[in-house]
């Protein structure tokens, strides 16, 4: 029996990166979706429920396919931080944040197009931040330009250095992808990562 198509709905370089390390084919497609918070709604429900609904929203167009569904939030004093957009807005996103805990949730969701079953989870993920003074933070920011990530740093590069711990069960969780857990998924659906080596 063939597999089918795999379908990252996302058009994120990071979690295409991440996804390519399982190597298995896939394709990408843009997901249109309204990202806007409910009133009151948890960080832990937004990330899954914008997970599926940009799963959701790009099955349309692959109705035999799996699709892979994620978004992603960083949460300090339930707070909400989003991507920076900008240096201003980074460099305050990384003040606010030095000498603190910051609790990432990433919503992932596999959805069976061709069934309509939808598998989603949360991946938890907390990043314990090094005091950092202001020259620290303006010279990362000005380095790495990390104005498209959530919480205004890069993991996968010099922003490790901002960090005194991490602590997760999954370190790509916290790049937007938690791998460990799309593998769970993947073969709940019948798709073993290391079948074929």
């Amino acid at each position: 029996m063939t597999a089918p198509p795999l379908v990252l709905a996302s058009t994120s370089t990071y979690r295409r990166d991440l996804l390519a390390r399982l190597g298995l084919p896939f394709l990408t497609a843009a997901p249109q979706v309204d990202e806007t918070r409910r009133p009151s709604e948890p960080a832990t429900d937004l990330v899954m429920r914008l997970a599926e609904a940009k799963a959701r929203a790009v099955a349309v167009a692959h109705p035999e396919a799996l699709v892979i569904g994620s978004d992603q939030v960083a949460v300090i004093d339930d707070k909400i931080l989003g991507k920076p957009g900008g240096r201003e807005q980074a460099i305050q996103q990384l003040t606010s944040a030095a000498g603190r805990i910051v609790s990432f949730y990433t919503g992932l969701c596999l959805l069976n197009s061709a069934t309509g079953q939808a598998r989603t989870i949360c991946e938890p993920f907390l990043v314990h931040f090094r005091q950092l003074t202001l020259r620290e933070i303006t010279g990362y920011v000005d380095l790495e330009r990390p104005f498209d990530c959530a919480g205004s740093f890069k993991s996968e590069g010099l922003g490790i250095a901002l960090f005194a711990r991490l602590e997760g069960d999954d370190p790509n969780a916290l790049i937007g992808l938690p791998l460990i857990r799309l593998v769970e998924l993947l073969q709940a659906e019948g798709l073993d990562v290391l079948a074929d080596i």
